[in-house]
């Protein structure tokens, strides 16, 4: 039975991802900083699929939590066959309004942690012979708007760029990019959501659903819906600068976790 890593597993897209593979018969490792809310999670999965659950509380802003998730993906006893780089936050406000070290928290969860975590995963899978990534980004890595969306452009370019690398290696690395989905992610970070047009939402499972599809197709980047899908078809032909300003209008985050 394999197993699936996944960080940000307690709620949104994370969640959505660990009943999904549950499902599949995964066996999981959770990742996140509440451990009372992971162990609940870990036994219902565990009761209503009968996989194995494990438990690891961590907190990737710091160096002991990405050590302690690379300490797990480096096992060889219980490898690690698919990692969900899933974790990730929103800071409310412009540049210049949000503290540099809330700044630098993020980039910290959404850059370096991914890169650490990609990386320890990706060794032993090689060696195997087999194996998975999917790195969590957002449709805000394609327009100019923060450093959120920065952030997630690193992702992009930083997974298209191993994809490339380990190809014929059998590790498959894909990334993924969501819209808005409803889950905590606006709530956690102070952001409102009332100027957001309901067509703009998307359904957690539904979205895990159709990126496990395009990673067993082996693509490399996956924008799972077809509304999304014709918006960034537009977004690569629109002006910059009409970009910049219709980001504005509709907030600071493309919001995907």
């Amino acid at each position: 039975m394999t197993t699936a890593l996944i960080t940000g597993a307690t709620a949104g897209i994370g969640a959505a991802f660990a009943r999904r593979l549950a499902a599949q018969g995964h066996n999981l490792v959770l990742v996140a900083r509440d451990t009372a809310r992971l162990r609940e999670q870990a036994t219902e999965l565990h009761d209503r699929h009968g996989i194995e659950a494990e438990v690891l509380s961590a907190d990737l802003s710091t160096d002991s939590g990405i050590e302690a998730v690379e300490k797990r993906l480096a096992e060889r006893r219980h490898p690690v066959d698919l990692l969900v780089n899933n974790a990730g936050f929103g800071n409310k406000g412009r540049f210049l309004e949000v503290s540099m070290a809330d700044e630098l928290t993020m980039l910290k969860v959404h850059c370096e942690a991914v890169l650490r975590l990609t990386s320890a995963a990706v060794a032993g899978m090689k060696e195997r012979g087999r194996g998975g990534v999917v790195n969590v980004a957002s449709v805000a890595a394609f327009v100019p708007r923060g450093t959120y969306g920065a952030s997630k452009a690193w992702v992009v370019q930083f997974t298209q760029g191993a994809a490339r690398d380990l190809a014929g290696s059998g590790v498959r690395l894909m990334v993924l990019c969501p819209g808005f989905v409803r889950t905590e992610f606006h709530e956690r970070a102070g952001m409102g959501t009332d100027n957001i047009p309901d067509w703009m939402w998307l359904d957690a499972d539904k979205l895990v659903a159709s990126a496990l599809a395009d990673l067993a197709r082996g693509k490399t980047v996956s924008i799972p819906d077809p509304r999304y899908k014709a918006l960034m078809g537009l977004v690569k032909i629109a002006p910059r600068g009409l970009l910049g300003g219709v980001t504005s209008r509709t907030g600071r985050k493309y919001g995907p976790q």
